[in-house]
C-alpha cells in the first residue's frame, strides 16, 4: 500500500472557515431536500407516468439505496484524490441526473435517473462533513460546526414536502428536479472560490468486494420490504431474498474483518456509543420517512387533498425543525448531546402517539399538532446524533465515521419508505387511515429508542461535562 504523507492544512481565518461550512451546508441541503421533496409528488408522478403505489416506492428508494451503498466508498475516494475534487464531481453528477429526472418519459427511466442522483449525492454527504472537520481544528468550534451541518441537513429533509407541494402546484411534478440546476451552478462556483483542497492522512485502496456485497445486501433488503406484501412473506422469492441478504451480510462482515483497509471500519462498532448513535440515526430517519409517506397518501388519497395542501400541512413539521435544529446544535456545543436527545425522543414519540388512532375524520388540528411534535423531535435529533458518532474520534477517522452515520440515515430513509409503502399499497382510500396505524406505532417506537441513545451518551460523557 502507498501511504501519502501530507503537510498540515493551512489555518483558515474564522470568516473563511464559516464560509466553507456555509458552502458545504448548501450542497447538503440539496441532498437532503431531494430525499423527501419527491414524496409529496408521488401521486402526481403516478398519474403522469401511469404507475401504481408499489412502483412509486422505487422512485424514492432508488435514490436512498444507491446513496447509502456508495457513501463510504465515496469518502475513501475523497481521501485519496482530494475532497474538493470529489465534491465538485458529485455536484456535476447530481446536476446532470436531476435534469434526466426532469425529462424522464417513463417510470423505469425515472428510477434509473434517481439512482444516478444517488451516485452524485454519495460524493457530497461524507465529503462535506470531512471538509468541515478539516477546516475546523478547534474541537469546540468543530462541535458547533458539526451541529450546524447536521441541522441544515435535517432541516432540508423536513422542508422537502413543503417545497415540493408548492413547486408541483405551480409548475408540475417535473419542477422538483428542475429546481436543482441553479443551486448546483451556484454551489460549483462557491466551492471553486472558497473551499480549499484537502486529503486524508492515508490514501486508502478501494474495497470492491466489500462494496459489491454491501450494495447487494441493501438493495435486496429494500426490495423484499417493498415487494414482500405483494409476493408473500413466505413465498419462494421472499425466502430466496432472505438467503441472499444473510449470505451477503455475512460475506461483507467476513471480507471487512480480513482486509487491512476495509470499506467500512467495523472496529468503530466496538464503541457502544458509536453503535447506539448509528442505530439512533436509522431510527430518526425511519420515523421521518414513515411520517412523510403516510401523510402523503392519507391526505391525498383518503381525504382528497391536493399536493399543495398536503405540502402545506407539513409546515408545522418544517417550522419545528427550523426552530429547534440550530437550538439543538447550540445545546450540543454547550451541554453535550444527552439533553437534545431526550427532547428529540419525547417529542417524536408524542407525535407518533397522536396519530395512532387516526381515522377518516381526524381533526386537522390534531394532524398539525402531530406534525409539529415530530418536526420538533427531528430538529433536536440530528446534531446530537452526528456529534455523538463523530465527536469522540480523531479527525483522521471523522470521514469514515461520518460516512457510516450518513449511510445509517439513508438506510433509515429507505426502510421507512419501504415499510410505509407496504402498509398502504393496494389499500383503498377508505382503509388508508386504519392501515397506516402500525406505521404510527413504529414512529412512536423510534422516538422511544432515542432515550436509549441519550442514556448511552450520558454514560459516555465525562463528569465535568455532565455538571455543565
Amino acid at each position: 500500500m502507498t501511504t501519502t504523507t501530507l503537510a498540515d492544512p493551512p489555518v483558515l481565518s474564522a470568516r473563511r472557515r464559516w464560509t466553507v461550512l456555509a458552502v458545504c451546508a448548501l450542497s447538503m441541503f440539496l441532498v437532503g431536500l431531494d430525499t423527501t421533496i419527491v414524496n409529496v409528488g408521488l401521486p402526481e408522478i403516478g398519474r403522469g407516468l401511469d404507475v401504481g403505489t408499489r412502483g412509486l416506492e422505487w422512485v424514492v428508494d432508488a435514490y436512498t439505496v444507491v446513496l447509502a451503498s456508495l457513501l463510504t466508498a465515496s469518502g475513501a475516494l475523497a481521501d485519496r484524490f482530494g475532497r474538493r475534487r470529489v465534491f465538485r464531481c458529485g455536484l456535476v453528477v447530481f446536476g446532470v441526473a436531476s435534469l434526466a429526472c426532469a425529462l424522464a418519459p417513463s417510470l423505469g427511466f425515472l428510477v434509473a435517473a434517481r439512482a444516478a442522483q444517488g451516485v452524485g449525492a454519495s460524493m457530497l454527504s461524507p465529503v462535506a462533513l470531512a471538509i468541515v472537520v478539516n477546516a475546523m481544528p478547534d474541537p469546540r468550534e468543530r462541535a458547533r460546526a458539526i451541529g450546524v451541518w447536521a441541522s441544515v441537513f435535517g432541516l432540508s429533509m423536513a422542508a422537502g414536502p413543503v417545497t415540493g407541494g408548492a413547486l408541483i402546484a405551480a409548475f408540475g411534478w417535473r419542477s422538483v428536479f428542475w429546481v436543482n440546476a441553479p443551486v448546483i451552478v451556484a454551489a460549483l462556483l462557491l466551492v471553486a472560490v472558497f473551499v480549499p483542497e484537502s486529503h486524508g492522512q492515508r490514501a486508502r485502496r478501494l474495497d470492491l468486494p466489500g462494496q459489491a456485497l454491501l450494495t447487494l445486501a441493501l438493495c435486496v433488503s429494500v426490495g423484499v420490504l417493498i415487494e414482500g406484501p405483494r409476493i408473500g412473506w413466505a413465498s419462494p422469492p421472499a425466502l430466496t431474498g432472505y438467503a441472499v441478504i444473510g449470505a451477503a451480510t455475512a460475506g461483507f462482515a467476513r471480507v471487512e474483518l480480513r482486509r487491512s483497509e476495509p470499506l467500512m471500519d467495523l472496529g468503530l462498532f466496538r464503541r457502544p456509543l458509536f453503535t447506539t448513535s448509528t442505530l439512533g440515526a436509522v431510527a430518526v430517519f425511519v420515523a421521518l420517512n414513515v411520517t412523510l409517506l403516510l401523510n402523503t397518501f392519507y391526505l391525498q388519497h383518503a381525504r382528497g387533498w391536493t399536493a399543495f395542501e398536503t405540502g402545506t400541512a407539513t409546515l408545522p413539521m418544517a417550522l419545528g425543525a427550523t426552530l429547534c435544529a440550530p437550538w439543538s446544535g447550540s445545546l450540543v456545543g454547550r451541554l453535550g448531546p444527552r439533553r437534545p436527545l431526550v427532547l428529540a425522543g419525547g417529542f417524536t414519540a408524542a407525535g407518533g402517539l397522536c396519530m395512532v388512532t387516526v381515522g377518516q375524520g381526524t381533526s386537522v388540528l390534531l394532524l398539525l399538532l402531530a406534525y409539529l411534535l415530530i418536526g420538533i423531535g427531528f430538529g433536536f435529533a440530528n446534531a446530537p446524533i452526528t456529534n455523538t458518532a463523530v465527536g469522540g474520534l480523531p479527525p483522521s477517522r471523522a470521514g469514515v465515521a461520518g460516512a457510516i452515520t450518513s449511510t445509517a440515515r439513508q438506510v433509515g430513509s429507505a426502510v421507512g419508505i419501504a415499510v410505509a409503502g407496504g402498509l398502504v399499497a393496494d389499500v383503498g382510500p377508505a382503509g388508508l387511515a386504519h392501515a397506516s396505524r402500525p406505521g404510527w406505532l413504529l414512529v412512536t417506537a423510534c422516538g422511544l429508542f432515542l432515550f436509549v441513545v441519550a442514556r448511552a451518551a450520558r454514560a459516555a460523557t465525562p463528569p465535568a461535562r455532565k455538571a455543565a
